[in-house]
């Protein structure tokens, strides 16, 4: 059956816009579609292809796995699920995990497990919720409403209550709208989504504060930021604050779906047997890949090698930009970056993104005004050159195009 883009539009509910291109084979942080025509990726399926496509290592692992056991459900337990979990507490400061298939999933169980535990101990008066604006933890209608951008939770009728939004990096302005009636914090320790926004030491120490003068679980959601992404195998391992509540999906998997939401042992006795649950969730195939990543990822070269790989993006950006002037500044950390627009190009970042796309090179966007790069961690630099040596011409075909308009 001949397929092409096309066909998307024939069968696809249209609440996505896919390139033109129909990608159809990976390997590394390089990508071919129908036509054969090579493109280098900048966007690892939106920070998750972790180690590129099809690494040899991830195969393996699960093709061994695919010959034992696929799916249990959690009747059962599993081999590859329970090796999982040990080494991701032994890693991080968690001492229970729960298994789910995706980010949206592991932050649902995290809103879930905040409330329980705050009704468990507190009493039912203690639900106040607060995120940070321009925040994205979803797309399930508490995710999605606990998330600070409007334009995907407005339009679904009355949204889940007892949630409020502050700003990113306003320590005073959280702390007027704390309360012992706050039940959680929700915070991405790096905001992705949102324009890859850093967050200040000192605001994150500061949340942690007031979370413990509040008797408020702490949650960070690690989606986007975690597994090396960083530096650091999270985030918040770089900030010098551990929360209540992690949770982590993207990058875990490498590829293949699975999330998880790790907890300390006082937070999670909230979670009796029958009080949250999935179905696929902690399946063995999923794990078993993970497992293999988390491996390969938490090793002192990886993670050592995103950082270094980080100074020579941001070398190559300060080039072309000293060139073309459209960008005010680059942001994140690790693999995680965001070309911010300046004055001149505000709202143009998907111009710059299928400009890129044309030129064979694959980024994503971060909002209107920041072009996105969360590459493999462990991308060949001759792969970044050249990639960047792409988007250079990107850059400079979206300001030919300017020119001639003005």
């Amino acid at each position: 059956m001949q397929v092409t883009r096309d066909t998307f539009n024939d069968v696809m509910v249209p609440n996505y816009n896919p390139a033109a291109m129909v990608p159809v084979r990976g390997e590394g942080s390089k990508v071919w579609d129908q036509e054969g025509r090579e493109y280098i990726d900048f966007a690892g399926g939106i920070a998750v292809n972790v180690l590129g496509h099809c690494h040899p290592e991830l195969v393996k692992a699960l093709n061994e796995q695919g010959n034992k056991i696929w799916h249990l459900s959690n009747v059962f337990t599993n081999e590859p699920a329970l090796r999982l979990a040990k080494k991701l507490t032994d890693a991080t400061f968690a001492d229970k995990v729960y298994f789910a298939n995706s980010g949206a999933e592991a932050n649902e169980a995290a809103l879930k497990l905040a409330r329980r535990y705050a009704i468990d101990h507190f009493g039912n008066d203690k639900d106040q919720i607060i995120s940070f604006k321009q925040g994205f933890h979803g797309r399930t209608f508490f995710t999605v409403t606990v998330g600070g951008q409007p334009a995907y939770s407005d339009g679904f009728g009355p949204k889940p209550g007892a949630i409020e939004h502050c700003d990113y990096n306003n320590l005073e302005m959280l702390a007027d709208m704390m309360s012992d009636r706050t039940c959680a914090i929700m915070m991405e320790p790096l905001q992705g989504e949102g324009g890859i926004i850093v967050p200040d030491p000192a605001f994150v120490k500061g949340v942690r504060e007031l979370c413990d003068k509040h008797n408020a679980l702490l949650i960070f959601d690690e989606v986007q930021s975690g597994v090396g992404r960083t530096g650091h195998l999270y985030a918040y391992m770089g900030l010098g604050v551990a929360p209540d509540i992690l949770t982590t999906a993207k990058s875990l998997g490498g590829g293949f779906p699975i999330g998880a939401m790790l907890a300390t042992d006082k937070v999670s006795a909230s979670l009796k047997p029958g009080t949250h649950g999935s179905t696929y969730g902690g399946n063995p195939l999923a794990c078993a890949v993970a497992e293999k990543a988390l491996d390969i990822i938490n090793q002192p070269e990886v993670l050592e090698g995103v950082l270094r790989k980080e100074t020579l993006y941001r070398d190559i950006l300060k080039k072309i930009n000293d060139k073309y002037q459209v960008f005010s500044e680059v942001r994140g950390k690790g693999m995680l970056l965001g070309c911010a627009m300046n004055e001149k190009y505000q709202g143009r970042a998907r111009d710059f993104m299928i400009a890129a796309n044309d030129n064979g090179l694959m980024c994503l966007v971060a909002g209107m005004n920041v072009v996105r790069f969360a590459p493999s961690l462990v991308i060949p630099d001759e792969d970044i050159i050249e990639g960047l040596a792409r988007f250079e011409k990107a850059v400079a075909s979206v300001v030919a195009s300017e020119q001639d308009n003005n």
